[in-house]
């Protein structure tokens, strides 16, 4: 299981301060059925454009039939994901089939990908 956060702290922040924002994203399923998760949590000073890419996202879309999707994703070998995000206080939470996994959706997750192997590789 990968899992890595991309947290730069800034000179105000105090110990034990809260991210600004928090995105997780689980991916399961696949040939193997293995599970992933990828997580970035950033202080206010780099917060901007990640609050963009979760305020893209059409979370009140993300309904029962969303969720009943990705638990029985179609076709075999698909993937599954469960994003959560928290912008300055607010929680949203989102499970997607693959095919759903798209237009901002993917972005973000790809960003929360990308960002998690940079902390990795630091």
């Amino acid at each position: 299981m990968a899992e890595g956060t991309d947290r730069q702290r800034t000179e105000d922040d105090a110990p034990g301060d809260e991210p600004t924002v928090a995105v997780r994203v689980v991916r399961s399923g696949g040939f193997a059925g293995l599970r992933r998760t990828w997580a970035v949590d950033v202080d206010a000073a780099d917060a901007d454009p990640w609050i963009a890419l979760v305020e893209a996202c059409p979370w009140d879309d993300c309904g029962s039939a969303s969720a009943s999707s990705a638990s029985n994703p179609r076709g075999a070998d698909r993937f599954s994901y469960r994003l959560s995000a928290r912008v300055r206080g607010a929680e949203r939470q989102a499970d997607l089939a693959e095919s759903d996994a798209v237009g901002p959706w993917r972005t973000l997750i790809d960003a929360v990908r990308s960002a998690s192997a940079r902390e990795a590789s630091d």
